[in-house]
């Protein structure tokens, strides 16, 4: 594996990726809904966020195009980039569906689900800083932490779906809020999904 001295330019985009990923999952959270304006503006700036993360994974995806010499191999690289930008493009979509659906407070479930992706995050942020400072051994405790916290986020939906069909009693309302339950779960699968692109690079460079 060749590092430099200089931080790479991968490094860079990467970290350009999870910052962004943190900042848009910290604005999902901090984010009050009141009303139908409220969720309008919700879902316009996540796909503001959205937009952002694509722009990265093009600018990585040119650079690799271009570059004879990447720090890792490229495909981890990319792949690294691309389930990233996942994470955020299921946000964008679950921030959708809350405008949508006109869906102004999120329930305990909700809540116990964003409260883990938003660890997970925390420990993408992490990771990444790792993978590019000659720390590759340290990142897999971070893998298993955000393994952890999807198998929670799986709890979570069975716990969720059963409680919703035990006391909803209108069939729209029961739609919608299964559907959000279940957009949450995959954010938290595709931070899994980071979690095992993380640990594959882990290996193929130990």
């Amino acid at each position: 594996m060749v590092f430099k001295n200089k931080k790479d330019k991968f490094a860079t985009l990467l970290e350009h990726i999870a910052a962004n990923l943190k900042e848009s999952t910290n604005f999902f959270v901090e984010y009050k809904l009141s009303n139908k304006e409220d969720t309008k503006l919700f879902a316009e700036k996540m796909k503001e966020f959205e937009s952002k993360g694509d722009t990265y994974v093009h600018e990585i995806i040119m650079e690799l195009n271009n570059s004879f010499i990447t720090p890792i191999e490229r495909e981890d690289i990319l792949a690294l980039s691309m389930i990233m930008d996942d994470v955020l493009d299921g946000m964008e979509q679950t921030a959708a569906l809350f405008e949508m659906y006109s869906i102004f407070q999120a329930d305990e479930y909700m809540q116990k689900f964003v409260a883990a992706i938003t660890k997970c995050v925390d420990e993408i942020e992490i990771s990444i800083g790792l993978v590019f400072s000659k720390k590759l051994p340290d990142v897999r405790p971070h893998a298993i932490r955000i393994k952890e916290l999807e198998s929670m986020c799986d709890d979570y939906l069975r716990e969720s779906i059963k409680n919703l069909f035990a006391v909803e009693t209108d069939p729209i309302k029961l739609i919608k809020y299964k559907e959000l339950y279940e957009s949450l779960e995959e954010v938290a699968d595709s931070c899994q999904g980071v979690a095992n692109t993380l640990e594959s690079i882990v290996m193929k460079n130990a």
